[in-house]
């Protein structure tokens, strides 16, 4: 996908400083819906290192290191909240299981990305920015964008001199980002690597 998107994404003049060379570490990509939200649930707002040892507490209560949804909604709020979760993430993490309990992946696979989002922000506590960092980097989906990400906001601001805040930037990041169809997925990652 990267050697079909690089020439494509090239023809901006905006957005090739961000693309450089062309360089991406490769997605590791997982089609498990349910464990990615689990685990996107438990890195909200928190920074990586965080996260990532509140996140493997809660792997550590399972036997084989996996939620199984059923032995998820065995566990009390204290349990979840001993781990490190507030309140409300062990409340979202439970809203993951029982919306999974009604609805089977393999189905929900097969949603073009716009029903997947519909489907799965039906979940409480799942907003559609988590959603989209699900196709991209669980799913590998290759024609997303997040206008609503601070990150890709900051790039295209430096990028193409938007205005700072509020719905107009979005329209004319959402218009400038049609160009980049149907790779909008990579110019979103090179974005986020030209900001780092």
């Amino acid at each position: 996908m990267l050697d079909q998107a690089i020439p494509i994404l090239r023809r901006d003049e905006r957005l090739r400083p961000a693309v450089g060379k062309g360089d991406l570490p490769p997605l590791n990509l997982d089609y498990d819906l349910y464990a990615g939200l689990i685990r996107s649930v438990v890195h909200q707002q928190l920074s990586g290192k965080a996260a990532h040892t509140i996140h493997q507490r809660l792997l550590a209560l399972f036997p084989d290191g996996y939620p199984h949804l059923e032995l998820l909604l065995k566990l009390d709020t204290s349990e979840l909240r001993a781990v490190g979760l507030s309140r409300q993430k062990a409340d979202y993490v439970a809203n993951v299981a029982y919306f999974f309990q009604s609805r089977d992946q393999q189905t929900l696979l097969q949603l073009e990305d716009n029903a997947l989002i519909q489907e799965l922000t039906q979940i409480k506590g799942i907003g559609k920015w988590t959603v989209q960092m699900i196709l991209i980097f669980n799913l590998g989906r290759p024609d997303v964008f997040p206008p609503d990400d601070l990150g890709i906001q900051k790039a295209m601001q430096r990028l193409y001199d938007l205005p700072t805040k509020g719905r107009k930037m979005k329209q004319q990041m959402r218009t400038i980002a049609e160009a980049w169809h149907p790779y909008r997925s990579v110019a979103t990652r090179f974005l986020w690597q030209y900001l780092d």
